[in-house]
């Protein structure tokens, strides 16, 4: 094996935890791939010599990657057309791959990413590599370019705006699913008082459809206008699956020949606090979850 061999085989170690902090740092499965192959390009230019841990080495260069993927997104002011949905990481109840266990290793589920993309870029690097990933606010300022009492501000102000968030979610899965299957059977029964009872009173609903889309992305609030959504959608769908979106019950709701939409519910106090559907048909086709695959 020879010396570029070798150095791809201990980045390729390194790849599941690069992608899991480029993951929370953008909501981008495809742009958390891009900035870990940068990564890569970075490490096969530098002085090797000078690297004495090669983990945190690629940690801050994957980091500063996000942070410029992040402000170019600030700066070109993206997604004017409404709601937008991080990429979820599906996978099935009976257990994912280990690429998909080692990105959802901290547990982060869609409604904190939808949080951490109302920081600011500073603050969101600060709190991922810090709260998620314990790396120290020394080596964080270089990063951001503050001094090291500036960035544990930055995280604080971050933590302030999560823990501001809908309650903390329920972390028993089996308890998740029964809401989510009393919420699917209300849905299909036509039975509104059932729905309310499992829909918190200032539940919000956000649904992602894409650009150009009939009907548009969308944000719902309350659970009487989030329950005449889910009457009037139920019946729309052929097949629908449990699934698991971000390591929660979801569903995978399937028309006709093929995918139409991800759904993930946020369940707290064994109510539904939050449910986030991914319909953009793009992104969809990337998942590329088999039609009736349970």
């Amino acid at each position: 094996m020879d010396e570029h061999e070798q150095l791809a085989e201990r980045f390729e170690a390194h790849r599941p935890h690069l992608r899991a902090v480029a993951y929370r740092m953008l909501g981008s499965l495809s742009e958390a791939d891009d900035a870990v192959q940068e990564a890569w390009l970075h490490l096969s230019r530098a002085d090797r010599s000078a690297v004495a841990n090669l983990g945190g080495w690629l940690t801050t260069v994957v980091a500063r990657v996000c942070l410029d993927m992040l402000r170019a997104r600030t700066s070109r002011r993206e997604e004017p057309f409404g709601v937008h949905m991080p990429d979820p990481i599906v996978s099935h109840e009976r257990g994912g791959d280990p690429e998909q266990a080692a990105l959802l290793a901290d547990a982060i589920g869609l409604a904190l990413l939808v949080v951490l993309d109302t920081l600011t870029p500073a603050e969101r690097l600060a709190f991922v590599l810090h709260d998620v990933f314990a790396v120290p606010f020394e080596a964080i300022a270089p990063i951001v370019g503050r001094s090291p009492a500036a960035a544990r501000q930055l995280a604080s102000r971050a933590r302030r705006r999560v823990r501001a968030a809908p309650a903390a979610p329920d972390t028993d899965l089996a308890r998740q699913r029964a809401v989510v299957d009393a919420f699917l059977a209300a849905a299909r029964a036509g039975d509104f008082a059932a729905l309310l009872a499992v829909l918190d009173p200032d539940v919000v609903l956000r649904a992602d459809t894409g650009r150009g889309a009939r009907g548009g992305s969308r944000e719902l609030q309350g659970s009487a206008v989030v329950a005449r959504q889910a009457l009037t959608y139920a019946n729309q769908a052929q097949i629908v699956r449990p699934i698991l979106v971000n390591g929660a019950a979801g569903l995978a709701v399937f028309g006709r020949d093929r995918l139409g939409a991800i759904m993930g519910f946020t369940v707290a106090g064994g109510r539904i606090v939050a449910i986030h559907i991914l319909a953009d048909p793009l992104r969809l086709r990337r998942l590329k979850l088999p039609l009736g695959d349970d």
